[in-house]
């Protein structure tokens, strides 16, 4: 890419973030028409030309009867490539023509020299700074916060050793958020979206030369100012995830960028002996400092929880970025300046996922990084401590590449404050009000239970401190089966009596399975467990008006799995069962294994009823063998 044309992009990137698609945009203002394409080259753009100087461009070849002969060219629109017809001029100009020319306008290489200042090229002060010092310790503090023994081990223990988040099974058997009886993050209430229909995700691994995690703090360019007039500095990190040198470098901004920015801390912890109560009116008062600070010229808040102590009890960290977040939205200020969150209660990915995508431009996770090291026996004993935490946010910027990737989103700046998240558990008042824009099908707690949850942990932790044990952190049982820990669907018995019906054909081992799944059913696991009929004696009919079992079943069918989401056992053995009942199987979007539409015997049993694939019509008609098919043509012939 030409060195001016770099510039162009470099210069604009904080402007507006990229928008990945699929998109094909015509334009015109009635002397030039044009089209572009999105940067991935999502959308279908292809176009002709013919000898009479007609261009014909549609998402799709031969949308227009235009014979070969007349054609004199034919191509299509490339990844983040444009075309223009000058009317005037009567010519089409290509991309390169079209990007050279505008890319020369301005000195734009010259700017950014002026403008951007990389957070990685300034020079760390020897001053360790910014630890304000609140009187208890990194073990009181992970209780505070929720820390449990099952995060040391199963979440930073790998991150820290090998970069890598750590590898488990898909699928979660505990109750929602909204519905466990022990206290959860708030980010817990909120559920990633993912690509469906309208856009294809993206292979963070083989793609990952589209994909960036480089994203600008600080207030936004006015993307008018076409003539430079007072643009704003820009400071440049490479990734979201800041250690204690960066966020150090974030608290002495003003000394590192001569006074051009200023950052203002916004302390989000009040008194406990406010109760729950006292929430409420902590972030309408942050909301109001955030804009009084903007309006002083502050262009960097920082939204830190490291106030906690004894007396104090955080707003959890989410809730507080929202609602600034929206507060300076309405207030027509949020471009004016940055949001930094500063905050001990984030840990895993999906923490970093949810406040990145209600505003947070980068954040500080100071108590997962103060664990490592107090931890260092257990997650940094064979890598030492500063390789683990170069390791655990090197993990946690691959797996935010991996949760971006599932929404077809490539680059960071355009997944911040991009709210791609469906809350699952939280009242309509508390969206409303701080979760403006986010879809919620499923109400449930408020704002003042959130609160309660933090002040509980609090109490808990401070409660007995006298006791030996007070420090020790519980088992936590969520990735495991714990006594005392969260419940479980699956629980030991559950699993044990399952087996010995399966593997010894017991009835009465499978009676006890059933009640033991039938009986968490009825209490608070699942939303459906939660669902009940209502039933009036009154109004029953007699069992011999209703259709018997073997009719009724002929309804059922089982959940779109394809092959390869589920093994090749498992896939089968739901086709046998549902055509042995007279319902109908469904291969998702995968499909089948050739073989299992081969002629003769068992093979007609195992071939699904129901297939998603647009090419399966050509294999029911070419193979000729499908058990609905056969059912067609037996009804024709009759």
């Amino acid at each position: 890419m030409p060195e001016s044309r770099r510039a162009f992009y470099e210069y604009h990137a904080p402007m507006m973030e990229p928008w990945d698609g699929p998109a094909s945009i015509v334009f015109t203002d009635g002397k030039q028409i044009g089209a572009t394409l999105d940067r991935n080259g999502l959308r279908p753009s292809r176009y002709c030309i013919t000898d009479d100087g007609l261009v014909i461009m549609a998402s799709e070849t031969g949308v227009l009867p235009v014979s070969e002969n007349r054609v004199v060219r034919k191509w299509r629109l490339q990844p983040g490539k444009m075309f223009l017809i000058d009317l005037e001029e009567k010519r089409l100009i290509d991309d390169d023509e079209i990007k050279e020319s505008i890319s020369k306008q301005k000195p734009y290489r010259n700017w950014i020299e002026n403008l951007t200042l990389k957070l990685g090229d300034i020079k760390a002060s020897e001053e360790k700074g910014q630890k304000r010092d609140v009187g208890i310790s990194t073990s009181e503090k992970q209780r505070v916060f929720g820390y449990t023994k099952e995060d040391i081990k199963y979440l930073f223990a790998p991150m820290c050793s090998t970069g890598q988040e750590g590898i488990g099974s898909m699928g979660n058997d505990t109750p929602l958020a909204v519905l466990s009886s022990r206290s959860k993050p708030i980010f817990n209430y909120f559920k990633q979206l993912f690509a469906q229909v309208t856009n294809p995700p993206i292979d963070p691994i083989r793609e990952a030369i589209v994909m960036s995690l480089v994203n600008f703090i600080g207030p936004r360019p006015n993307l008018l100012d076409i003539n430079q007039t007072n643009p704003p500095l820009r400071i440049e990190v490479a990734q979201p995830i800041l250690n204690f040198k960066d966020m150090n470098k974030i608290h002495n901004i003003i000394v590192h960028s001569n006074g051009k920015f200023k950052s203002h801390t916004l302390d989000i912890c009040y008194p406990v002996s406010w109760g729950s109560a006292g929430v409420e009116a902590k972030l309408s008062s942050l909301c109001a400092d955030a804009a009084d600070a903007v309006k002083d010229g502050y262009n960097i808040l920082i939204i830190s929880d490291k106030g906690v102590s004894r007396d104090n009890v955080a707003v959890p960290s989410l809730l507080a970025l929202s609602a600034i977040h929206q507060h300076l939205v309405q207030e027509g200020l949020r471009t004016s300046t940055g949001l930094v969150v500063e905050t001990g209660l984030a840990r895993e990915v999906h923490h970093f996922a949810v406040l990145a995508g209600y505003g947070a431009e980068a954040i500080h996770p100071y108590l997962a990084l103060e664990t490592i090291s107090h931890d260092s026996g257990l997650v940094a004993s064979q890598v030492g401590e500063d390789l683990a935490v170069e390791n655990y946010i090197r993990a946690v910027g691959k797996g935010l590449m991996k949760i971006m990737s599932k929404m077809g989103i490539s680059t960071y700046m355009s997944y911040c404050g991009a709210q791609i998240f469906e809350a699952v558990g939280l009242s309509e008042e508390i969206v409303g009000t701080y979760f403006r824009g986010t879809s919620s099908a499923v109400g449930g707690v408020g704002i003042f239970e959130l609160a309660e949850e933090m002040i509980k942990l609090h109490h808990d932790t401070f409660k007995n401190r006298e006791s030996d044990t007070y420090l020790t952190l519980s088992s936590g049982g969520e990735y495991e089966w714990r006594i005392g820990g969260e419940n479980h669907m699956w629980t030991p018995d559950a699993i044990a009596n399952l087996q010995h019906a399966v593997r010894g054909n017991q009835w009465e081992s499978y009676k006890q399975y059933a009640q033991i799944i039938n009986d968490q059913s009825e209490r608070n696991m699942t939303l459906r467990g939660l669902f009940s009929f209502k039933v009036d004696p009154s109004k029953a009919i007699s069992i011999d008006k209703v259709e018997p079992v073997e009719e009724i079943v002929k309804r059922f069918s089982t959940g779109a799995m394809s092959l390869g989401s589920i093994s090749t056992e498992a896939h089968t053995t739901l086709a046998v069962a549902m055509n042995r009942l007279g319902g109908k199987s469904n291969t998702g979007e995968g499909g089948e294994d050739r073989d299992r539409y081969m002629f003769g015997g068992e093979y007609d049993k195992k071939v699904s009823g129901d297939n998603e694939t647009l090419s399966f019509r050509l294999k029911k008609l070419t193979l000729n063998r499908t058990f609905l098919l056969k059912k067609m043509i037996a009804y024709v012939l009759r």
